[in-house]
């Protein structure tokens, strides 16, 4: 039996409490139909391996609910390539706080009602530009940026419950940053929230991301921030862009605040250290996952990423990120307001 709401939220801080992780990014996948120019995984030979079955999600989900409940991002790859993918949300969603990320192209009416009915918690869809030219460049894949508006105005339509929330999530690249405004403007008017993070050199090795090191990034994006009430990014995030993208910010607490499950159950620190296992899913137990995952001392100097999987979790751990968080995690704030601007 599915828990509540309330229940989960309480689980939540329980496992926030006793220093468990809060975030899990989970791959349901290592395919997908884009040929993005800025990500490989849609290369990557985990695509050919088998993927976990429905079953192993539920058993999986159970096993980590003896933590506490978890946000789990529901990623991939592309998730929604995959045919059972609400019966996997409706798994996850039993004990957690089911999330996905993705870049809306098998996205129809149906499909987003019946991931909300399964438990869907939130819905993420990728767009970087506020024009279909650039952002269908950037994917490798014509049409791209029609279907991802209209996976937005969807899901924005499908909404059951006033705590499924909706997000227009763009990669800052070094030549968008005067397209935010327009895309907060664009995502208010289908009635979405708008959230951004910042481009990390470890996919790819690519330099030309980073912006002026001024202090001027992170200082636009507040300032758009207090202006705009659908833009949600935390302000504890936002405000670290600038030192994200010229040489990094210290103390990551990957495998503490937050880890990552491949698409076979290996269980690794962060999506970038899949290659680095610490333990599996199902062979091992919590306790050793648990040790294993608070073992591994090399997230402590790694600063190559300022991902929303990381900064915003580690909001949590800062007294000012995390009552700014609150209203977010406490509430139901799945439909933004209607004014923006």
């Amino acid at each position: 039996m599915a828990r509540s709401a309330v229940q989960k939220k309480i689980h939540l801080a329980r496992a926030w409490l006793s220093r468990h992780p809060v975030w899990c990014a989970w791959q349901v996948n290592y395919r997908c139909n884009f040929r993005c120019s800025f990500c490989r995984y849609w290369v990557d030979p985990m695509g050919d391996r088998p993927e976990l079955s429905v079953a192993q999600f539920q058993e999986g989900s159970d096993k980590l609910a003896s933590l506490g409940a978890l946000l789990v991002s529901l990623a991939g790859g592309e998730p929604l390539v995959r045919p059972d993918i609400t019966d996997i949300v409706a798994a996850v969603a039993r004990w957690h706080f089911p999330f996905i990320t993705t870049n809306g192209w098998f996205s129809t009416p149906t499909l987003a009602r019946e991931l909300f009915e399964a438990g869907l918690w939130g819905v993420s869809i990728s767009i970087d530009y506020p024009d279909a030219a650039r952002h269908d460049r950037r994917r490798g894949m014509p049409g791209a940026f029609e279907r991802a508006l209209a996976a937005v105005e969807h899901f924005a339509a499908a909404r059951r419950c006033k705590w499924q929330r909706v997000n227009w999530m763009a990669v800052l690249m070094e030549d968008n940053l005067d397209d935010v405004e327009t895309m907060i403007r664009m995502a208010a008017e289908r009635d979405a929230y708008f959230m951004i993070q910042p481009y990390g050199q470890r996919k790819t090795g690519a330099t030309r991301f980073i912006h002026r090191g001024d202090g001027g990034v992170g200082a636009r994006l507040l300032e758009l921030r207090r202006r705009y009430p659908n833009f949600l990014s935390n302000p504890y995030f936002l405000a670290r862009f600038d030192a994200a993208l010229n040489g990094g910010v210290p103390g990551c607490r990957a495998g503490r605040g937050f880890f990552s499950i491949d698409s076979t159950g290996q269980i690794a620190v962060c999506v970038e250290e899949r290659g680095r296992p610490i333990a599996n899913l199902f062979r091992d137990s919590t306790r050793t996952i648990v040790r294993n995952l608070r073992r591994d001392t090399k997230p402590r100097t790694c600063t190559a990423c300022w991902y929303n999987c990381r900064g915003e979790i580690e909001s949590l751990y800062d007294p000012w990120g995390l009552a700014l968080s609150l209203p977010t995690l406490l509430f139901d704030r799945g439909r933004p307001p209607r004014t923006a601007g």
